[in-house]
């Protein structure tokens, strides 16, 4: 009897020790990707959520700096599409009015653990706020004034543009620590940080990039590595 539940409890722990393996090695990808913009980071407390922000910086939405969640399926990457939530205000056709949840049907019917990883979701994300015709749009709404009503769609896209910055300093909903924050520029703070990063860029070969928040704007900037 206790060969029988030792062999299940040692099966349990591999399963959950190749899971996180795969979570870890899904996060190490987006090193690889050229994500400009966006920030994701897995909780301290849960593998399988997601903090992440994105700096639009082109579009209607530009300025927006917009948080949101992913959460993976309990078995992934076995079972089902991770969850984008955007938790920001954010007036969208792919975006869900009421729950924040981007429609990811479209592109994503299924999850095939061979063919598609976490970093294509993410490279949608940038996808979204440039392309805004949907053939399935969450918030019908939105779709429908961005498509009859241009002039009422810009202004309520100007304002989660705006409430999107107002709220941008907000203490965090969760104690969780590795919720991403931000703070108001401060130079000396933030000066001898950006210049320990110009610093570890040039010995970085592999990475493509680092990023930063301009100094008096929530508009973030990268310098290329080459």
């Amino acid at each position: 009897m206790n060969e029988v539940i030792n062999s299940g409890e040692m099966k349990d722990s591999y399963s959950i020790y190749h899971q996180e393996y795969f979570i870890m090695a899904e996060y190490r990808k987006l090193q690889t990707e050229n994500l400009q913009g966006i920030y994701v980071i897995p909780s301290y407390e849960n593998s399988l959520l997601w903090f992440g922000v994105i700096f639009i910086r082109s579009g209607v939405y530009k300025g927006g700096v917009f948080r949101f969640t992913l959460t993976l399926p309990e078995k992934f990457p076995n079972d089902g599409v991770p969850v984008v939530t955007f938790t920001s205000k954010l007036y969208h056709p792919a975006v869900n009015a009421t729950t924040g949840v981007l429609n990811l049907n479209e592109v994503f019917p299924q999850w095939d653990r061979q063919q598609n990883h976490i970093w294509q979701i993410l490279k949608y994300l940038h996808l979204i706020f440039n392309n805004l015709n949907f053939k399935s749009p969450a918030n019908i709404e939105a779709s429908d004034a961005f498509k009859n009503n241009r002039k009422v769609f810009l202004e309520k896209v100007k304002e989660c543009v705006m409430c999107s910055i107002d709220h941008i300093y907000d203490d965090p909903p969760v104690d969780d620590k590795h919720y991403i924050t931000f703070k108001p520029y401060d130079p000396e703070l933030h000066e001898t940080a950006k210049n320990e990063m110009l610093k570890l860029s040039k010995t970085n070969e592999g990475s493509h990039g680092i990023s930063w928040v301009q100094p008096g704007s929530f508009q973030s900037f990268s310098k290329e590595t080459t």
